[in-house]
């Protein structure tokens, strides 16, 4: 077994998988950029080292970095966590190529689920059901309109490399597939660095259901049952639950054995999902993402099995330590994704900093793995995501008012986040039926009630007579922990607050600009990734002005009122600020 392991990501799934680390008697290693330094999960390892800046690709996607980071610290294996670099073969070989052992899948496994068109083929071949459409990337427009014929309207163009909702686009008739094109090519290079992009039918309001696997290098190939995650925007989950609410046993040993056949049939190691699209009795294989599931806690919590544990242990070489005879669900298990998002504001992202009386939720059957403390701060470089909160009961109506009781108990800190729309959603007929909630979703009037309230800013810690401090010390690149004593300085509040300002509560009834103003100010901080008017132009209300891209979403901006652009102030490219104005409307 390792004895040191170096995890290649931030937040909470590296404290997650140190966690689980701690457990099995291996040592942690964490690496952080430099606006990371004071992030938790460097406290929750035994090492920490800085690789770079905040920016993702100098840092957490830098490959060269963080294996020899990974040398420097001694660590024998890397666990990338999700995101980044963990469904990224050129990593997965690089591990290989250091004699670092790589704590996921072989890489041409990767290779094979990672290009959605290779894996609808590879999947077709196998006898696996998939969505109609193409199994091979459109060369370009034209081809792309010959894909959409033939697999007939409404359509998903989506990034061959994609996955996560990024890369997704839906174009309902022919006049919108140039745009849906386009945009799904765009995301595909931005975050996968693939603008290559594939047709297939969009399928009206099936439910999401996807089976968590488990292989090990002995020829055991398992199912942990399914997950059902049908709450999503803008194609991202947000709430997931297990088992799901419309799967029954015939099913679910149906769509366990394609799950397993699918892995199979890739000579696929360790843990990965096989997600599908469920239409009444219909079972269509979408994509598998190689790597641990934000999700996986709900399976956890019905199985009793630790996922990120039988991921090291198949990256040693042992055995998975459970049979498929021996698995059994029990109870029900929902997750709330606490993201730093206003849903009232069409889940515009809210970075910003976290106040002194940020306070989790507790008490029986509840799990809070979150990557943030009070005193934090959710920059815009990262995912929104900055906790999921999971619980369990015996049944999905105690679970729903076990989490609607989390749901109360938890303190944000004055960020804003998801917690009121969770509320809001976890009490409507809709959830209560097991639907969708799609018409919800897309209902901006029913968005809009889920505005916070607004509340009083949290008052600043005091910390005057501190005479005990910790503090981690950065010395060539490597962190250490150093406690100093001495006189209390007058007036500082202590290292997790000081310097802060009391964070503001977001106010009832999501603001926006005013259709009596003629500047369009913009609602987030973020990169202009398209501006869609020029000086001159006439638009009418709710016309695309401009896409900004921040905390890795593409946000639409439209126009608040009819009239003539007079003045745009924003470039593609550029930065541009919360409240900047975009663009002026006469």
């Amino acid at each position: 077994m390792f004895q040191k392991v170096l995890i290649a990501n931030r937040g909470e799934i590296a404290i997650r998988v140190a966690r689980t680390l701690r457990e099995m008697g291996i040592g942690s290693v964490a690496v952080y950029s430099e606006i990371d330094r004071q992030a938790p999960h460097v406290r929750e390892a035994d090492e920490a080292f800085l690789i770079g800046p905040a920016v993702p690709a100098e840092s957490y996607l830098n490959i060269p970095k963080i294996i020899a980071t990974a040398q420097e610290a001694g660590a024998e294996a890397i666990h990338p966590g999700y995101g980044f670099l963990a469904e990224n073969a050129e990593m997965a070989r690089a591990c290989g190529h250091a004699g670092i052992t790589w704590i996921g899948p072989p890489p041409e496994a990767i290779e094979a689920m990672g290009s959605k068109t290779r894996a609808r083929e590879i999947m077709k071949e196998a006898g696996v059901p998939i969505v109609p459409g193409a199994t091979q990337p459109a060369a370009d427009l034209a081809a792309a309109r010959q894909q959409a014929e033939e697999a007939g309207y409404p359509v998903a163009c989506k990034a061959a490399g994609g996955g996560g909702g990024k890369g997704f686009r839906v174009a309902r008739t022919p006049d919108d597939l140039e745009e849906a094109f386009e945009g799904a090519a765009r995301e595909g290079e931005k975050f996968f660095g693939d603008d290559r992009v594939y047709v297939e039918r969009y399928l009206e309001d099936p439910r999401h259901v996807e089976v968590q696997v488990l292989a090990d290098s002995h020829g055991n190939v398992i199912h942990l049952g399914e997950r059902d995650c049908s709450i999503q925007r803008r194609h991202q989950k947000v709430i997931e639950e297990a088992p799901g609410p419309h799967v029954d046993a015939e099913m679910r040993a149906r769509i366990g054995k394609i799950a397993t056949d699918a892995a199979a049939a890739v000579g696929y190691r360790g843990a990965g999902t096989i997600e599908g699209m469920q239409v009444g009795d219909e079972y269509f294989f979408l994509e598998m993402n190689t790597r641990v599931q934000v999700e996986h806690c709900v399976t956890e919590m019905v199985t009793g099995v630790d996922i990120v544990r039988e991921q090291v242990l198949v990256a040693a070489g042992e055995r998975l330590s459970i049979a498929q005879d021996e698995v059994e669900m029990r109870g029900w298990s929902l997750e709330c994704r606490i993201n730093a998002e206003n849903a009232a504001k069409k889940f515009a992202p809210a970075p910003g900093p976290i106040g002194a009386s940020y306070r989790e939720p507790a008490g029986p059957g509840v799990r809070v793995d979150s990557g943030v403390e009070g005193g934090s701060e959710v920059t815009p470089m990262y995912d929104p995501m900055v906790a999921k909160l999971i619980v369990w009961d015996v049944d999905r109506e105690k679970a729903t008012r076990r989490m609607l009781r989390a749901l109360g108990e938890y303190d944000s800190g004055g960020l804003t986040t998801l917690i009121p729309f969770h509320q809001a959603i976890l009490a409507t007929d809709q959830w209560r039926r097991g639907e969708t909630c799609r018409d919800l979703m897309e209902d901006a009037d029913w968005l809009r009630s889920t505005a916070p309230e607004t509340a009083a800013a949290p008052a600043e810690s005091e910390g005057k007579e501190l005479v005990e401090r910790d503090y981690k010390v950065e010395v060539a690149g490597k962190l250490f922990d150093v406690k100093v004593i001495g006189e209390a300085v007058a007036g500082n509040p202590g290292p997790a607050a000081a310097g802060r300002k009391p964070p503001k509560r977001e106010r009832k009834g999501g603001g926006g600009p005013s259709a009596s103003s003629t500047a369009l100010p913009s609602p987030l901080q973020g990169t202009v990734l398209k501006v869609a008017v020029a000086e001159g132009q006439e638009v009418a209300e709710g016309d695309l002005v401009c896409v900004i891209e921040a905390m890795k979403m593409e946000n639409e901006i439209t126009a608040h009122r009819g009239g003539k652009v007079t003045a745009v102030s924003v470039a593609e490219g550029a930065a541009v600020g919360s409240g900047d104005v975009i663009a002026v409307i006469e």
